[in-house]
C-alpha cells in the first residue's frame, strides 16, 4: 500500500486581481503559510503558468519547479478543465465559452476547438518538463444538452457523439502516452463523461486507452446519488488524481437531484467546504490507501456558504487528519510462527 500525498489545494478558485491572490509568487506563499505542501495549476491563468513555455523550455519548467520548491511546495497536477471543454462543444454554448478562448478563435468554433486541442498538447508536454504523472480535465460536451430529452433522441444519437468525442480526444490522448502523462478526467455533469457508465462508454471508444483516466471528485457523485465509494472499488485502476471536495444532498418535497435552476444555495444538491457536506472522507482515504492510490489529495474549494479564505484555511488540516501512514507489517505479526512448508503440512495433518 501507499500513503497519499498531501495536501494540495486547486488555486483556480482562489486567484483574483488583489494580493495575495494575485500572482504565483504570492499564492503559493499564502498556502504554504496554510499548510498546504502542493499546487494544482489552472493551465488557462498566465499568472501561474506558461504553458506553452514549459512545454518548450526545460529550463522555464525547472526554474518554475525551483521556484515552488524554495516555499517547500511541488506542483501536483497541471488542470485543464476550462480548455478541454472546448475540444468538444455543442453549438449551444458557444457564446458562454467563447470567453475562455484566445480573441482570435472567438466565433468560429472549429478554429477555438484547434486552439484548445494544441494547448492540451503544450499540457502534457509541460507536464514532462515538470516530472509529473498526469494532469486533470474535462471531457467537453456534445450530448449532454440531450441528457433528458423530450421529444425523445434520435436512434444512435448518444453513439454519435461519443464516437466523435473520443476521435477528438484520441490525438490529444496519444501525445500524453508520447510524453509519459495521464489524462485524469474530472466526471462532471455538464460534461458528457459524468459517471462511471459514461466514462466506459468513452473508453470504448477509445479502443481502451490507457492515458484516459478519472479524477475523482466525490462531491459530483453525491449530487447525482452515486455510491462514491463502490465507484472506488470499480474504477481504482483508472483513478490518477483526487479532488477533495465535499457536497451534500437534501431533497425536499419540491427539489430533487435536477434542481439547478435555484441558486447555488437553495439547491437540494450543492458544494459545501470539506467538513461541512455529507462526503464520508474517511472511507474513500481507507479505499484509496488500499487500493494503493499514491498521488496527491487536492482541495478543491467550492462553497455556496462559507468563504474561501476561510474554506482554504481548514482545508489544509483536514486532508492532514484524512491521509493515512500506511503500515508496513500486519498487525498480528508479533504472533507469526515462522512456519514453512514442512511445518504446514504438520498443522494439517499431513
Amino acid at each position: 500500500m501507499k500513503t497519499i500525498k498531501g495536501p494540495g489545494i486547486f488555486l483556480a478558485q482562489f486567484l483574483g486581481d488583489e494580493a495575495p491572490f494575485n500572482s504565483l509568487d504570492s499564492i503559493a506563499d499564502y498556502m504554504a503559510g496554510l499548510g498546504y505542501k502542493g499546487l494544482q495549476l489552472p493551465t488557462w491563468d498566465p499568472r501561474v503558468i506558461d504553458v506553452k513555455q514549459a512545454a518548450e523550455s526545460q529550463t522555464y519548467a525547472d526554474e518554475l519547479k525551483g521556484k515552488l520548491a524554495d516555499k517547500g511546495l511541488e506542483i501536483t497536477e497541471l488542470a485543464s478543465h476550462i480548455i478541454g471543454q472546448l475540444v468538444a462543444s455543442h453549438p449551444v454554448y458557444d457564446e458562454m465559452y467563447d470567453n475562455f478562448a484566445v480573441p482570435e478563435v472567438r466565433k468560429n468554433p472549429k478554429a477555438r476547438a484547434e486552439w484548445a486541442t494544441q494547448h492540451l498538447k503544450y499540457v502534457a508536454q509541460a507536464s514532462r518538463r515538470l516530472g509529473l504523472k498526469a494532469s486533470a480535465s474535462f471531457t467537453g460536451a456534445l450530448a449532454w444538452p440531450f441528457l433528458y430529452p423530450w421529444p425523445q433522441r434520435p436512434a444512435g444519437l448518444v453513439e454519435t457523439a461519443f464516437k466523435e468525442l473520443a476521435a477528438r480526444w484520441k490525438p490529444i490522448l496519444d501525445v500524453y502516452d508520447e510524453n509519459g502523462v495521464d489524462v485524469a478526467y474530472e466526471l462532471h455533469p455538464g460534461e458528457d463523461v459524468f459517471d462511471g457508465s459514461t466514462f466506459e462508454m468513452f473508453v470504448d471508444y477509445l479502443g481502451g486507452h490507457t492515458r484516459a483516466n478519472i479524477n475523482y471528485d466525490p462531491s459530483h457523485f453525491v449530487l447525482q446519488q452515486l455510491d462514491y465509494l463502490q465507484f472506488i472499488d470499480l474504477y481504482h485502476d483508472r483513478i490518477k488524481a483526487f479532488h477533495v471536495k465535499d457536497a451534500e444532498f437534501n431533497p425536499s418535497g419540491k427539489q430533487g437531484v435536477y434542481s439547478g435552476f435555484a441558486g447555488w444555495a437553495d439547491r437540494a444538491g450543492r458544494f459545501r467546504s470539506l467538513g461541512d457536506g455529507q462526503v464520508d472522507f474517511g472511507a474513500i482515504f481507507s479505499k484509496l490507501s488500499q487500493y494503493n492510490y499514491d498521488s496527491w489529495a487536492v482541495l478543491e474549494w467550492e462553497c455556496c456558504i462559507k468563504s474561501p479564505v476561510q474554506g482554504a484555511a481548514e482545508g489544509a488540516p483536514f486532508i492532514e487528519s484524512h491521509i493515512i501512514e500506511v503500515t508496513t507489517k500486519a498487525f498480528d505479526d508479533f504472533a507469526g510462527t515462522g512456519a514453512d512448508e514442512a511445518f504446514n503440512r504438520k498443522v494439517l495433518g499431513l
